[in-house]
């Protein structure tokens, strides 16, 4: 059998080179795991559009499946406004606009809007349902998919570096509705890049949604100095009306607590009796991540039912966690169980990161890890 396979995944040609397989059990499954450090995804501009839709966890999401605790009004009052604020998305915004070949050439230039905000902003903490209550906005806006625009920050970033800034405004522009997930500045230049193009598209008559751990005036603060780029900051919370969500994380409501590591030879055994699943070494895989754009993350996890990780260690630096905070959104956008030995997940960051300017991103990937990891258990057979 050839050492380099071309694997051809309906978006492209990833590279499948295998290196020589970790010891442990014969395969039980289907075929060996994959190694995530051997793809290398391709991602073309047209899948980056295409898949600005909410991922596979929040696909069938609705405001009447959302739970909210009955100890938190706050949570029943942002249901109540979101549903006012996707009926009154039917105007003729959307309704008129011609309809448009990819990339958005040919759409009739939308009319002028009302001043104020043209936007909902959700605030609040890890796990009470934010990315939930945005996916059921989305849902609920009386408008085709191709007229609706779902994304997190990062996407919607890689999306105007792919196509650039002015093809990017051409290509949302006819919508009427942009869904923005996880907002969080992490520099000053994305800070006035998105705060420019999400001027360009209210301009549109594009209306805005958005989550976030921080509200938008207080973007900057705990990370650079706000001084620097906050007329820019404020001149981007205008356009919203802030919502805050308060409560606990649901993924830890009335759970238990994440099981504890596995063994490596418990791990390597799951990920060969596991159809589907992948294995790799984690400092190995936090090396790979290095090299491949976050943007291709969610084409590198493309097709697994389990990722499986041995010699899971604390993050050596801070570049390194960010990426690592990318992988794990991903993952727990496509509900793919993690599998791990090694350090517990809620050991992976240090305290200064804890900390510092970017802990709310380390908490939410500790969340959504520790979760994962749950889901995983049943891949581990008894003892």
């Amino acid at each position: 059998m050839p050492g380099s396979l071309a694997r051809r995944l309906p978006w492209g040609t990833v590279s499948s080179s295998q290196p020589s397989p970790a010891p442990g059990p014969e395969p039980t499954a289907d075929a060996a795991p994959v190694s995530l450090c051997a793809r290398e995804p391709r991602v073309p501009a047209d899948r980056l559009v295409a898949e600005m839709v909410p991922p596979p966890r929040f696909d069938s999401v609705r405001f009447s499946t959302y739970i909210p605790d009955p100890n938190q009004p706050s949570q029943v009052q942002a249901v109540g406004i979101l549903e006012d604020f996707a009926s009154g998305l039917g105007g003729a915004h959307a309704v008129g606009a011609a309809k448009r070949g990819f990339l958005g050439f040919g759409r009739a230039r939308a009319p002028k809007v009302p001043a104020g905000p043209r936007g909902v902003y959700l605030d609040g903490g890890y796990g009470v349902g934010k990315t939930h209550l945005l996916a059921s906005l989305w849902h609920a806006t009386p408008a085709e998919p191709a007229l609706k625009a779902f994304g997190t920050f990062v996407e919607l970033t890689n999306l105007v570096g792919a196509l650039g800034f002015q093809q990017t405004v051409r290509t949302l522009s006819g919508h009427r509705l942009l869904c923005i997930d996880e907002f969080e500045l992490d520099d000053p230049g994305d800070t006035v890049l998105v705060s420019t193009l999400l001027g360009k598209l209210v301009e549109a008559g594009v209306a805005l949604a958005a989550t976030s751990n921080t509200l938008p005036g207080k973007l900057g603060e705990g990370r650079f100095a706000a001084a620097d780029f906050l007329r820019e900051i404020q001149g981007l919370s205008a356009h919203f009306r802030a919502l805050r969500i308060d409560g606990e994380d649901y993924r830890h409501r009335g759970l238990p607590e994440a099981p504890a590591p596995y063994s490596e030879e418990q791990v390597t055994k799951a990920a060969y009796a596991t159809a589907g699943s992948s294995l790799d070494d984690f400092p190995r895989l936090l090396d790979h991540l290095s090299r491949v754009h976050p943007s291709r993350y969610g084409a590198l996890t493309d097709g697994l039912r389990a990722v499986c990780l041995t010699d899971v260690q604390p993050i050596p630096d801070q570049s390194t966690a960010l990426r690592l905070v990318v992988l794990a959104d991903r993952l727990y956008d496509r509900e793919v169980p993690v599998l791990a030995s090694g350090l517990p997940f809620d050991r992976l960051f240090s305290e200064e990161m804890l900390n510092g300017g970017y802990r709310k991103k380390y908490f939410r990937a500790i969340s959504r890890l520790t979760a994962l990891a749950r889901d995983a258990k049943g891949l581990v057979e008894p003892v």
